[in-house]
């Protein structure tokens, strides 16, 4: 797959679909490469739109870097700059998660680089709050505390970053335990900064300041609540209130539910994209 440099750091990315029509780029959840996301993107192709989907920085076969304050701030930036050289500014943006978090801010920060916004399983809560600085930040900053950089690199996330992009143990390795440490600490700082409020990462002030239009699907497990969801709808000003899966489960993610609902995600997209590309006509 194509191999773009932003920023300084490798973005892998593949665009499904072809023609000239709209760009629809999809940021995951989590830290999932653009392989979790690939069947809703051509769910999308084949209804006439490109789908561009790429691994984010410390996702898939990216390089690893940990740069800036906060995690989200460096993805959207990132997105930006990958939009930019592509050609494909203003795109839809399409974010699960933390990839809505990041296009949240694209939008907020960067209107003009984005058509609208397809949003789904929007993350909030102090549970949310809570298993994510773990999973994201502490759990890395207890290996390298245990066992120096060889034990980040033996975690599950850093070996499978490595083996997807074998260059990333030298990135790693050239880092070192003490500076990796302090750029951990900094994003699960910058993480706490913006947990608790009621759309993670996001002032209730600042989401009221997006104007594109939205589309916001209700998640339905302990980190994605679908109350996330609805206080995203009541901020966003130009936004529209869908579930697709509206029994809540008692799970943390609910991956294989949604994965089997990705054609009825697919559909709510695709409706929500011909409308507003109806109304620029």
């Amino acid at each position: 797959m194509p191999v773009t440099q932003v920023r300084g750091i490798n973005l892998v990315w593949d665009m499904l679909g072809e023609g000239s029509g709209p760009v629809v780029v999809i940021s995951p959840g989590g830290r999932r490469g653009l392989a979790s996301d690939r069947a809703l993107g051509l769910l999308l192709a084949e209804a006439g739109f490109r789908a561009l989907v790429y691994d984010r920085r410390n996702t898939g076969a990216a390089d690893i870097a940990l740069d800036g304050d906060s995690e989200s701030q460096e993805q959207a930036d990132d997105l930006l700059t990958l939009l930019q050289a592509l050609g494909c500014a203003p795109a839809y943006v399409a974010g699960c998660s933390s990839g809505a978090r990041l296009s949240l801010l694209l939008a907020l920060q960067h209107p003009q680089a984005v058509r609208g916004l397809l949003l789904w399983r929007v993350t909030g809560g102090a549970h949310a709050a809570k298993r994510l600085a773990h999973n994201y930040y502490e759990q890395y900053l207890q290996a390298v505390a245990r066992g120096g950089i060889e034990a980040v690199c033996e975690t599950e996330h850093f070996a499978g970053l490595i083996g997807a992009n074998p260059t990333n143990r030298a990135r790693l390795e050239a880092m070192g335990a003490e500076a990796f440490a302090a750029r951990m600490r900094r994003w699960l700082a910058g993480f706490h900064q913006g947990a608790g409020h009621p759309v993670a990462g996001l002032a209730p002030a600042d989401l009221r300041r997006i104007a594109v239009p939205a589309l916001v699907v209700a998640g339905n497990d302990r980190v994605h609540p679908a109350e996330a969801a609805q206080a995203a709808h009541r901020c966003l000003p130009a936004s529209t209130y869908r579930e697709v899966l509206s029994t809540p489960v008692d799970l943390d993610v609910d991956f294989a539910g949604w994965e089997a609902a990705t054609p009825r995600l697919a559909a709510v997209f695709i409706d929500a994209l011909r409308g507003w590309d109806a109304s620029r006509r």
